[in-house]
């Protein structure tokens, strides 16, 4: 049964989640399968180390697994039967992708897979919610964005000079020229061909530019994953160090538990009128945010072990010094908001970590 157009009911959908076997594709495959009634299917190439992991709980919940890649066109037909909606989780999304070397893969997973997707989409009538990322914000113009310095942290001013910025985050209308990163290039790109097939092929889909996700789950490293990364080293050692602007740690970002993206799925897809063929900003908010150095008295004060921060001054070309989701038009959407706050994401950080040392310290060491 296809959904109705106001996203009521996905009872007896057919749900395809590529990426599904990541941190965020298997935690929102595991959710939508508990709909009554919804069959779902997690495709993973399982490129990703532990990746892995996550299949006993995916079969567990009732999801059909495919060993596939979004590459690779015939793996995303399944079967001849309907898909009704695509959930694209899939993506490289490590912002020194390509960096070092070929960004083949990158292009090719984010970009290419997203074509797969919108072909697959367009050939089986399916509705699509793109994840998105903060990403595809230009590094030079959130950089331009006055702040204020405190003891811990960057703030951004209420007034700024560009539009879309303010002390609530970045919006939507926030300018889109300038370099990104191959990474949020391949996601900037994606949006622009979901346009099109909107357009040309009256595809009903809608984009979700998520900021920092965390939570249990997370295989995080430092340029993928950063607050999952400072707790995996207070729990299982290791160095950390303060990279950038002055190296003080001041850095900001704003987080979102994965918890609260799985309902901003749902919620989504609950209310699919108010969002088909619109661009959301989504994320932790001003209220959610937190810098670097906060991360580490943080992470301190639930583990009881403090460590020596060490500190490069060196700003590298992919950072920003404070980047906020103002998610203010999602929330007049649909009424989601994130519910868990920095202290709950990491605390649940922590009792995953350590519930589980063994089998995750070769992941964190």
């Amino acid at each position: 049964m296809k959904p109705t157009a106001e996203g009521a009911s996905l009872n007896g959908a057919h749900i395809l989640v590529t990426g599904g076997a990541g941190f965020v594709g298997s935690h929102i495959a595991r959710s939508l399968a508990a709909i009554s009634g919804a069959r779902v299917t997690a495709l993973d190439n399982l490129h990703r180390r532990g990746s892995e992991l996550k299949l006993d709980a995916l079969r567990a919940a009732g999801v059909n697994f495919v060993h596939g890649d979004v590459r690779m066109p015939d793996d995303l037909a399944l079967d001849d039967g309907p898909i009704d909606v695509i959930v694209d989780c899939a993506a490289e999304p490590s912002v020194f992708a390509g960096r070092s070397g070929s960004p083949r893969y990158v292009l090719d997973s984010n970009l290419g897979g997203t074509l797969n997707c919108l072909e697959i989409a367009r050939q089986r009538k399916s509705r699509v919610v793109f994840l998105s990322t903060s990403r595809v914000y230009p590094i030079a113009a959130i950089n331009s964005l006055t702040v204020d310095e405190t003891e811990t942290r960057f703030v951004l001013r209420d007034s700024q000079s560009l539009p879309g910025a303010s002390a609530a985050g970045i919006a939507e209308s926030f300018p889109l020229a300038g370099a990104r990163t191959l990474y949020g290039a391949t996601k900037l790109a994606s949006e622009m061909l979901i346009e099109e097939y909107l357009a040309a092929y009256a595809l009903e889909a809608t984009v979700l530019r998520l900021g920092v996700i965390s939570g249990p789950g997370q295989m995080g490293k430092a340029e993928q994953g950063v607050f999952c990364h400072w707790m995996a080293r207070h729990v299982f050692g290791g160095d950390l160090a303060y990279h950038g602007w002055g190296g003080h740690g001041k850095q900001v970002r704003d987080v979102v538990h994965i918890d609260d993206v799985v309902a901003l799925v749902r919620s989504t897809l609950g209310a699919w009128s108010a969002v088909r063929g619109r661009t959301f900003n989504a994320g932790g908010g001003a209220k959610n945010s937190l810098s670097l150095r906060e991360t580490t008295a943080l992470c301190a004060e639930i583990t009881g072990k403090s460590l020596n921060t060490g500190s490069v001054e060196k700003t590298d070309l992919s950072d920003v010094r404070t980047y906020v989701s103002d998610h203010s038009a999602i929330t007049a959407a649909t009424g989601w908001r994130p519910l868990k706050n920095p202290r709950l994401v990491l605390g649940d950080l922590f009792e995953w970590l350590r519930g589980d040392t063994e089998r995750l310290r070769p992941y964190f060491t």
